[in-house]
């Protein structure tokens, strides 16, 4: 078969890997992308990046018009298709990174394939909570996956970044260094052997990490990454670096040179918006009319899945992590408003995964959770079925109206205090 090709699994659809205009310089004229800004959160603070919303004046990285839902981001994409039928990628790249929003992202990237197996589908990450979910995004078809790593030295590393996140726990300086490097280096390993096809991004630095990016592209060669992006710095204002000068040209030249020795360089990067569509470095302007109308729209949903299920302590407010619920609040929508129908016991703890297959079975006729937390072996069981997992706190009300009305959920998922397997994959004796 031509490595152009790939089987999915799940629909057995041929997907022409040619056809992606980022990895494939031929491609960049005649087939478009879209980036569907679903993953606003960050797990890291780059001292480059500085994100903005509803902005039209600025592309790069970090900058989006709207935030859209997993299923406001499937509708939107069933418009653009219809206008651009030349569109053959969908992307998540932020404004955030779609790690740090794995609900959402997972949930968007289900949603994509199930109604467009023919579509290549990508991410762009710093890798630092890759890994948990590469075995799924493998089983999804995605293909292609960019991992930004600015160094190898944890000196220079640690200036380029003010903070980390990973896990329940924040790091600065050297520690902060060390978590995102030791991740990202496991997330390639991981990528490449599912079969994904790894582009490593490097912003050029200069005076930072302009001297050391050659050494990124023979590690990345090392672990199997097929492409790099070396990206000349664009100084933003109020972030550390709006003071430096972006690298010229013959600088960027010589660097790629170094790059030719390792790896493909990429010459072609367009700099993208979270919300980029149309051809590369050619934005579609017609696009934000068309997502500004998605925003406001009430998302339909299936109807053989009339119920949502609510993680709850009294059945007021969804304030319960799901691995703590002995049983779980069963709502539907009837013309008098919300009705509880009944408590659904959940499987018992202790039988590890197999108690949330027996959840997802156990939940079939809803389309949706709600719940005050959850961990990545769960959302992923779960989510693979078709449920909409929804992280927050508050009211059931206001839940419920985000899944039947397509209301703006406004509530914010709680505090991370459950503790048990940090990510409910430990030893199969709590969640």
């Amino acid at each position: 078969m031509n490595s152009s090709h790939r089987i999915n699994k799940k629909e057995n659809a041929m997907i022409d890997l040619e056809k992606h205009p980022c990895f494939n310089i031929e491609a960049k004229g005649k087939y478009g992308r879209v980036h569907l800004p679903v993953a606003p959160k960050c797990n890291i603070q780059c001292n480059y990046c500085k994100r903005d919303y509803d902005c039209v004046n600025e592309s790069r990285p970090g900058v989006t018009s709207e935030i859209l839902s997993p299923e406001q981001a499937l509708a939107y994409l069933i418009k653009l298709k219809e206008k651009m039928p030349n569109l053959s990628v969908v992307g998540i790249a932020g404004p955030g990174d779609p790690f740090a929003n794995p609900t959402e992202t997972m949930t968007t990237l289900r949603l994509v394939r199930q109604h467009f197996p023919e579509m290549i589908l990508c991410l762009s990450s710093n890798g630092l909570n890759v890994a948990p979910f590469v075995e799924e995004l493998a089983e999804l078809g995605v293909s292609h996956v960019t991992i930004t790593m600015n160094s190898l030295d944890t000196d220079v590393t640690q200036g380029i970044y003010k903070w980390a996140r990973f896990g329940n726990h924040g790091y600065v300086g050297k520690a902060a260094a060390d978590v995102l490097l030791e991740n990202q280096l496991v997330a390639i390993k991981m990528l490449r052997r599912f079969g994904i096809t790894v582009k490593i991004n490097t912003i050029v630095i200069p005076g930072v990490n302009d001297h050391s990016v050659e050494s990124v592209a023979e590690k990345a060669k090392e672990l199997g990454a097929e492409l790099m992006n070396a990206i000349p710095l664009f100084p933003v204002a109020d972030t550390l670096y709006e003071n430096l000068k972006e690298p010229d040209m013959l600088t960027m030249r010589e660097i790629r040179l170094k790059i030719a020795k390792h790896l493909k360089p990429m010459t072609h990067c367009a700099r993208c918006r979270a919300d980029a569509v149309g051809l590369l470095g050619e934005d579609d302007l017609e696009a934000k009319k068309i997502m500004s109308e998605v925003i406001n729209l009430s998302v339909e949903t299936d109807e053989n899945r009339p119920f949502v299920a609510v993680a709850s302590y009294e059945g007021m407010l969804v304030n319960q992590h799901l691995g703590e619920a002995d049983s779980l609040y069963v709502f539907r929508e009837t013309h008098n408003g919300y009705r509880m129908v009944e408590q659904r016991k959940t499987p018992p703890s202790g039988i590890g995964n197999k108690r949330w297959e027996k959840l997802a079975e156990l939940l079939n006729d809803c389309r949706a959770l709600l719940v005050g937390g959850i961990g990545q072996s769960p959302s992923a069981t779960i989510g693979r079925t078709g449920i909409r997992i929804v992280e927050m706190t508050g009211l059931i009300d206001e839940g419920l109206d985000a899944i039947y009305k397509g209301k703006e959920l406004r509530t914010v998922k709680k505090a991370d205090v459950f503790k048990c397997g940090a990510v409910c994959t430990g030893k199969a004796t709590g969640c």
